[in-house]
Formats: C-alpha cells, sequence, structure tokens
C-alpha cells in the first residue's frame, strides 16, 4: 500500500510538474504509449471518418525513425500521451541493437491538444545532433523546433528560435504543417511541408487552400524565404523521398466544391523532383517545371484519376536503385468509411525511365489503411501495410501484412505479420536508412472507439515487438508478440 501510494503521489506531482513548467520537458516516461485520434463524425457504424492509435500519422509527416551506423541504434520519435490519453505528447526514443533494448522514453514537449495531425518529426544532422520538429495543424497552434545538446543523444533537448525570410526580412518561423524533413550533409536541411492560405473563388466565401512548400536552411535555425511546389484550386497533400541528392514529392490535389471541403475529394496522382537543393525542379523526364504548379492539366501528372472520379491517397515514395522514383497509393470511390466506397485499391506506380507503369498489389477496407514501401540493392520490393481486416472492419487499419515483389511490382506475394489482434494496427513507418532489425513502425488502437495504443516495430523477417507500455528500470527488452495478439 505505501509502494502505492508513493507511485500514485509521484505519478501526480510529474503531471503536475508538466503542466506547469515550461513547453520543453526533457523528462522520462515510464512507458510507450500513443496517441489516440479520430476526424470527422461519421454517424454510421464506423463513428468516423478515421481514427485509432495514431502516433506515427500521417504519411505526409517523414520521417519518424532513422538508423545511425555510428552507433548501432535506430533513433524514433512519435506522438504520445499522458496515462489518461488527454494530451499529445512529443517524445523520443530508440533501438540499440547491440543490446536489443529500448530506454525509458524522453518527453521533449506537450503540444496541448490531441490531435494526432501536430505529431513530431525528426532529423540527424551530420554531428550526431538530433532535431525534432513539432508540427501544427493549420494556423490555430504554434510549431517548434527542439535540438539535442549531445549528439546520439535523447536526455535533454533545447528549443531552437527559428528564423524565416519574408520579402528580405528575418522574422520568426513558429509555424509549419505536415513537415518532411531532409538532411543533406553538404547542403543542410531541405524541409517539404504546408501552409495555409486563402483560395478566392469568385461569388463565393473565400476557403482555406493546403499550399505545399519547400524552406531550406545549412544549420537547421534560418530559414529560406517558404517556396510554393502547388497552388491549384483547394491545395494538395504531399509525401517526398529521398535518393542521394534528389528529392522529390508526389501530391494529389483538392478540387473546389462550392458548399463542400475540398480535401475529401483529393484526386491525380503527380510528381516533381529537385536535385539542386531546390533551385529548380524537374519531373521524372528531366523536364522542368515552373513553380508554383497551378493547373490541373500540368507536365508534372503522373496519371489523371479526377477525370475517372476516384480519390487518391499517397502512402509513400521510394527510390529503386537507379534512381527512378515508385509511388505506392491506394485509389477508392469516395472519402466516407465503409465498403460503399471500395473498392480501396493498392497500387505502385514506377518511373521506368521513359514512362510511368502502375500495377495493382491488393486491396484493403479504409482510405487511410497507410503502409511503407521499401526497396533494396537488390531490387527487391516490399510493402508492409494494413491490407488484411481487422477487429474493427472498415476502420483505420488492420492487420499488418508483409507483401514482397521480385519483378517491379508486376506481382506480389503476402506474409501475415499479425493476427487476431483485439485493435487495428496501422501507418507503418519506413525509417531512414533501414536496419532490418527495425525494419517497420506503428502503433494499433481501437478504430470506433477510444482506446490505449501500444508501438510496435518488425523486423524484415516479419517478427513483431511491442514496446513496453511500462518500464520499471531503465532500459527494457521489447516483448515478441506472436501472431495471435491478444
Amino acid at each position: 500500500m505505501k509502494n502505492l501510494c508513493l507511485l500514485l503521489f509521484i505519478s501526480f506531482n510529474t503531471l503536475a510538474i508538466a503542466q506547469e513548467n515550461p513547453l520543453t520537458l526533457n523528462q522520462k516516461d515510464n512507458g510507450y504509449r500513443g496517441i489516440w485520434y479520430s476526424n470527422q463524425p461519421s454517424n454510421d457504424e464506423y463513428v468516423y471518418k478515421y481514427s485509432g492509435g495514431l502516433g506515427t500519422y500521417p504519411a505526409n509527416h517523414y520521417p519518424f525513425s532513422i538508423y545511425v551506423k555510428e552507433v548501432n541504434k535506430t533513433f524514433f520519435c512519435y506522438g504520445g500521451s499522458d496515462a489518461s490519453g488527454k494530451t499529445l505528447l512529443h517524445t523520443v526514443s530508440y533501438f540499440d541493437h547491440q543490446t536489443g533494448m529500448v530506454p525509458k522514453p524522453t518527453v521533449v514537449l506537450d503540444k496541448k491538444t490531441d490531435n494526432a495531425h501536430d505529431n513530431p518529426v525528426m532529423n540527424i544532422d551530420k554531428e550526431g545532433y538530433i532535431w525534432l520538429f513539432s508540427t501544427a495543424h493549420g494556423t490555430n497552434s504554434p510549431s517548434y523546433i527542439h535540438k539535442s545538446k549531445k549528439p546520439y543523444d535523447i536526455n535533454e533537448f533545447e528549443e531552437i528560435k527559428a528564423t524565416k525570410l519574408v520579402n528580405g526580412e528575418v522574422v520568426a518561423m513558429n509555424n509549419f504543417s505536415y513537415l518532411q524533413t531532409w538532411y543533406q550533409p553538404d547542403n543542410g536541411f531541405i524541409n517539404l511541408f504546408t501552409h495555409y492560405d486563402r483560395k478566392v473563388i469568385p461569388g463565393q466565401p473565400s476557403k482555406p487552400r493546403r499550399t505545399i512548400s519547400f524552406m531550406t536552411s545549412q544549420n537547421g535555425v534560418n530559414y529560406s524565404d517558404w517556396k510554393d511546389i502547388g497552388t491549384i484550386e483547394e491545395g494538395h497533400y504531399q509525401t517526398s523521398g529521398s535518393f542521394k541528392n534528389t528529392v522529390g514529392t508526389s501530391f494529389n490535389f483538392h478540387p473546389i466544391k462550392v458548399g463542400e471541403n475540398g480535401l475529401n475529394y483529393r484526386s491525380n496522382l503527380y510528381y516533381i523532383q529537385t536535385s539542386d537543393f531546390g533551385k529548380s525542379w524537374q519531373n521524372a523526364k528531366g523536364e522542368t517545371l515552373n513553380v508554383p504548379l497551378k493547373d490541373i492539366q500540368n507536365q508534372a501528372l503522373v496519371k489523371d484519376y479526377y477525370s475517372d472520379g476516384l480519390n487518391v491517397y499517397i502512402n509513400d515514395l521510394a527510390y529503386d536503385q537507379s534512381g527512378n522514383p515508385v509511388i505506392l497509393y491506394l485509389t477508392s470511390k469516395g472519402y466516407e468509411a465503409g465498403p460503399e466506397q471500395g473498392p480501396r485499391i493498392w497500387h505502385t506506380a514506377r518511373f521506368t525511365g521513359t514512362d510511368w507503369e502502375i500495377y495493382p498489389i491488393t486491396t484493403s477496407g479504409n482510405n487511410y489503411d497507410m503502409g511503407s514501401l521499401y526497396i533494396d540493392e537488390k531490387g527487391v520490393w516490399r510493402v508492409i501495410g494494413p491490407t488484411t481486416t481487422g477487429p474493427q472492419p472498415y476502420n483505420t487499419g488492420g492487420e499488418m501484412v508483409l507483401w514482397t515483389s521480385k519483378n517491379q511490382g508486376k506481382t506480389w506475394k503476402s506474409k501475415a505479420l499479425t493476427a487476431g489482434s483485439m485493435y487495428n494496427h496501422s501507418y507503418a513507418r519506413r525509417p531512414v536508412n533501414v536496419h532490418p532489425d527495425f525494419y517497420a513502425f506503428w502503433a494499433d488502437g481501437h478504430g470506433r472507439q477510444k482506446s490505449v495504443s501500444r508501438l510496435y516495430f518488425a523486423d524484415i523477417k516479419g517478427n513483431v515487438y511491442q514496446l513496453p507500455t511500462i518500464i520499471t528500470t531503465d532500459f527494457a527488452k521489447p516483448i515478441r508478440i506472436k501472431k495471435i495478439n491478444r
């Protein structure tokens, strides 16, 4: 009883300190817990448009994890939560490949929201410092940047007061959404992101536009002016990738829907890339484009799905051994959850060197069934994603499956990673410089009601491990789970 009272006192005291202290917490958590989040109630049996354990959401945030050979560790961040699930905690940790253990995670920031759109992403510079980018969702909340005080060390972070250029003047940079951060040792950071402005529609109220953009920085502190990539109708969602010094981005567009939310009708598939740190942009054929792109029909168009009335949800972007882009995405008939808007077809679109080649992989039950694409040095393609129906059918996620193709996506073989689960698994993420022992990173959660959310990773062989929800020592072993996971 004394131990229990002491534990309760410590827990409540820690919570009080977290609420009173500045946003940089640098406190050790006693376990790994993900954030549960829901979006757009649907007033039907599926309850929400999408929902669940979304600690590694969305596809437009990257990366959540990075393998570093010098210290033989995979560092990772995620959208964590307090024990009650009320607030989003930006949390950092690592998997030690030598010992097979994880430490107590470090809470860097209380984002003071439960919105998983505010999840963090991370990067690591050439000196080994860990950078944590804390995104916002639109303009109603601030963004933050933190940097570790020591190389390859998660114990203490400091807030970076970043700046950007606006019309030649230096101003504070404290708001950005949907960030994807890439680091080039010779150049610095090139970050792709979204900012919100207004789309003027003649005779109609103006609507918010999700404008996709990029910015660069040599030191992570002082950033260039924001340069737009696409401003088509109501905007875009973009998902990017990198090969050597090339950074590419794939995106859809939101059509203008008078009286409706255009983002629910996202369509088309586009791709552009830069190999000179954003000075110029080209399509996959190498044709130089003028950005921002403003017209639905343009030279970056990979596939016209808008004419077919299909929605497009982009999951990942990878590159083959020759540096040709491969996009992983799914299509559906509409934004609502449930079988009526199916089939939801997973595709790969590969640029062959002359044109785009598109093949289906499989189908799944929800538009937000996100997975990741891997292409190894031997040309083997792998996809890890929730493509098998889970315990909450047609809600976000399901059972995780490993798909393998040895003929550039023409045919695939599958291997179940999870089965018989209590909650749906969702948003399997590929680490940068991926190591075979920490190959995919994701969370689970109930698809229709608020629940706890646990965090997992899988190795390349298909073994799945759960990060411990309670840690009483400084380090602990992840728990290997069986296919029947209850």
